[in-house]
């Protein structure tokens, strides 16, 4: 039985100079791509467009000669073994039809032919094209053949096909890919696309799968919209001679991108333009289908991840269309909104659009739902975690996701120096030693604080020793805008961006820094449910406690909360297993520890055993001060502290004096007549503070002063290895305890600790400068403001009632009772 459609399809490749055959694809396959090579279609991709073309939109003006092509390159096309017979057919089918609708017979439809190829330059004789018409017409008036009615009839009965586009399940995705070139058919092959590792190379210089695995994990994630729309937000904030300028400091090759941006804005354009980086996600998802790079399945899975992300934030094609030539215009650096009608009319207008179909759902949930699995997948290692906080500061390192990637030299050594002069870290000491800037008793420090400040309980802001600074004061009162969020992130991005140092320097231990980056995750999944709430804790608390001398991360933050590619939201968020990455002391640890007050830093985490070369530093530190050489000699030294101290010299020596003020006054006067010795000197000074009752000397429990002396070598002797945890731990329970004995407070104890600081500090000519500067720190540590100078305002003074109010979560530190694991 004859095959209709075939044999006028057959009939109508005669008009192209082929023989007569009545199976249109017939021709062999190495004649068909020499063929289509010659038409200028090298591959599969361009082969697409061509067919796509040739229907136009639909319209009355549908281009004969076009529509003629169509059916050679439909015919070549299956021949060639780029399309499946009945992928062919189908295009037949609506060849045929638009020809049939467009002229009334086959006479009207040589005659368009002539009239298309007269246009095009034709001369009579150029070829066999009018012999065919006049043969093909003969059949016609004969009735040979199929004629024109036979045509129509069966048109009638036969409903054109759907559109030969890729469709069932999720090979859907690939329709958004019409843009670059419409996926004909699948499994994609070499033959898709021509000269593809070439450009490859060349404009996006990825020459391997890994490479292009990350380059499409960035798209996702980042992009160029990141940057783009960072500029744009704070350009909204900006008059206009503030954009003017803001563009004319751009480097020169960035103008042309900062001129357009500047237009955008002044056309009241939308500031979206996302769709750059998703379509591109698509197009080189296909790339490495086409190379063998990616499998199938894996490079369906990336285009039905940019399918997600774009449903997500277009309603239609045309929003989507327009969002993609506003990024390719700052991309270009030139305006091509006014050509985007032209450049996208077909894909937006033809009945045979692979658009022609809803964007949205045009991926169903049931394929949506194992992609992003598969997304989280790539970035299942904990190292993405790391990643992803570090490229809040430093937003290059988001092309880092996927397989790991080479550092560089220069790189390796930017990151040692960073360790080196920011953090004192150097890789001799090890991996352990980036314990030290993991900070949980900060965080309980800042959440207490931010409780305490919801419900209007902070400490009074005027101090014994002087009041408070109003900014001070009045950034301490903000954190009650964070009595929500958790703490821990504002410490734990500035661990990950070291820890991410540490990787790059690769002067570390890999397996240690993975596990530190395990044990960083599984904290942040632990006080964190999930990305929102992280990232909202975590604009709140930098908008609170931004960096020193540094612009906030606000911007930065909030865009990887709104974007749904954000690496953060593809993160392997779980709470399984948690260890953190340093130590959590016990509250009443903490409380001990902070006994030591301005004397020396906030104690933020436990002490740990330093390198060697921080030891030599310690080691003369303790010599020099207190000349002690050993642990026996600081066991020994510690126990005096605890036990008499240089209280017990105020009350031996200097005490009995406040009971005969005739003897104290002789005896000054006795040592200022003669020459003194430094140690007569220093015991005359001492007489004249207790005369005048200096800083409340005569008045006041000197214990203070010794336990912030105990606490502070108790801390470097556990850092020279002189003292073992326990013994460590003993010398806080002594010191916590002693302190609920003497004092009621952190009021009473900081009088106690200024004023044994004052009476038995050396003659100095910066002695009042010293004390001015123990003031204002006593100040900070009284008051909070600033919130980070130290945590006596969040601390229960050992012994005394409580009166602080609980955070509303578990990121606190445990008490003795209780341990959080």
């Amino acid at each position: 039985m004859i095959d209709l459609l075939n044999a006028w399809w057959a009939q109508q490749l005669v008009l192209c100079d082929w023989a007569f055959d009545p199976d249109p694809l017939s021709v062999e396959p190495e004649d068909a791509r020499a063929r289509l090579s010659i038409l200028a279609v090298p591959d599969r991709g361009e082969l697409g467009w061509r067919l796509l073309e040739s229907l136009g939109t639909g319209g009355a003006d549908a281009d004969p000669a076009r529509l003629l092509a169509a059916l050679e390159l439909a015919a070549l096309g299956a021949a060639a073994g780029w399309l499946d017979e009945a992928q062919a057919r189908a295009w037949a089918h609506w060849l045929a039809g638009e020809v049939v609708a467009h002229h009334r017979d086959l006479d009207a439809w040589l005659e368009a032919l002539r009239r298309a190829r007269s246009a095009d330059g034709w001369v009579r004789g150029d070829d066999g094209f009018a012999d065919a018409c006049e043969a093909l017409a003969v059949l016609e008036h004969e009735g040979e053949g199929i004629t024109w009615e036979r045509l129509g009839e069966w048109l009638a009965v036969h409903d054109r096909p759907e559109a030969p586009w890729p469709g069932g399940g999720g090979a859907a995705a690939w329709r958004l890919r019409a843009g670059f070139a419409p996926v004909l058919a699948l499994p994609a092959g070499e033959h898709d696309w021509a000269g593809l590792a070439e450009w490859l190379a060349e404009d996006w210089r990825v020459h391997s799968r890994e490479d292009l695995l990350r380059v499409l994990l960035w798209l996702g994630a980042q992009g160029d919209r990141q940057g783009w729309d960072l500029d744009a937000t704070r350009l909204l904030a900006l008059d206009h001679d503030a954009r003017r300028a803001w563009c004319a400091g751009l480097e020169a090759d960035e103008r042309r991108y900062g001129r357009t941006l500047l237009a955008l804005l002044e056309q009241g354009e939308p500031l979206e333009w996302a769709a750059w980086d998703w379509l591109r996600l698509v197009d080189l998802a296909w790339a490495g289908a086409c190379l063998g790079w990616l499998e199938a399945e894996e490079a369906e899975t990336f285009a039905l991840h940019a399918a997600d992300l774009i449903q997500h934030r277009y309603s239609d094609w045309s929003a989507l269309a327009r969002a993609y030539q506003r990024g390719r215009s700052l991309f270009d650096g030139r305006d091509l909104l006014g050509a985007f009608e032209s450049d996208w009319r077909l894909l937006l207008q033809s009945p045979l659009s692979p658009w022609r179909v809803p964007l949205q759902g045009l991926v169903d949930e049931e394929r949506l739902a194992p992609a992003r699995e598969a997304m989280r997948g790539w970035r299942a290692d904990p190292r993405h975690w790391v990643l992803a906080l570090a490229s809040v500061r430093e937003p290059e390192l988001a092309v880092r996701q996927g397989p790991p990637v080479a550092v560089s030299a220069a790189r390796r050594d930017d990151a040692l120096g960073f360790l080196a002069e920011n953090l004192d870290l150097h890789p001799e000491e090890g991996v352990a030693a980036l314990e030290r800037y993991w900070l949980p008793a900060q965080a309980h420090h800042l959440n207490q604080l931010a409780a305490d400040a919801a419900h209007g309980a902070l400490p009074p802001a005027e101090t014994p020793f002087g009041v408070a600074e109003p900014a001070a004061l009045a950034q301490r009162d903000g954190l009650r805008r964070a009595s929500h969020h958790a703490a821990t992130i504002h410490m734990a991005e500035k661990y990950a961006f070291y820890l991410q140092m540490a990787f790059d320097s690769e002067a570390f231990d890999v397996d240690g820094l993975e596990a530190l980056a395990e044990a960083l995750r599984g904290s942040l999944c632990r006080f964190y449910p999930d990305s929102r709430r992280l990232l909202e804790a975590w604009v709140s608390w930098d908008s609170l406690l931004p960096e020193e001398d540094q612009p906030t991360l606000a911007l930065e933050i909030r865009w990887h909360l709104e974007d749904p590619g954000s690496l953060f939201h593809w993160l392997d968020w779980r709470v399984d297993e948690w260890r953190e990455p340093g130590p959590r002391p016990r509250l009443s640890q903490f409380t001990a520890l902070s006994l030591v007050g301005p004397l020396n830093s906030p104690p933020w985490s436990v002490p740990h055993r330093e390198s060697e070369r921080e030891a030599v530093a310690i080691r003369e530190w303790v010599d020099g001060h207190y000349g002690l050489h050993s642990a026996e000699e600081l066991s020994e030294f510690l126990d005096f502290l605890l036990e008499n101290g240089d209280r017990q010299e105020y009350q031996i020596n200097y005490a009995p004096y406040t009971l005969n003020s005739a003897r104290l006054a002789s005896e000054i006067a006795t040592l200022e007549s003669g020459e003194c010795s430094d140690e007569e000197r220093t015991h005359l000074l001492r007489l004249q503070r207790v005369r005048d009752n200096e800083d409340g000397c005569n008045e006041t429990d000197l214990t203070a002063w010794d336990l912030a002396q105990a606490v502070d070598l108790a801390v470097a002797g556990r850092q020279l290895g002189w003292l073992e945890s326990a013994a460590f731990d003993r010398v806080l329970e002594r010191a916590h305890g002693l302190a609920a004995s003497h004092y009621s407070g952190w009021d009473a104890y900081a009088r106690g600790f200024y004023a044994g600081f004052s009476f038995f500090m050396g003659e100095t000519p910066e002695r009042e400068s010293f004390l001015a500067g123990l003031r204002q720190a006593l100040v900070a540590w009284l008051s909070a403001a600033p919130p980070l100078a130290g945590p006596w305002a969040s601390l229960e003074f050992p012994g005394a009632r409580p009166r602080h109010w609980a955070p509303m979560h578990i990121d606190t530190l445990p008490g003795d009772a209780r341990l959080l694991h």
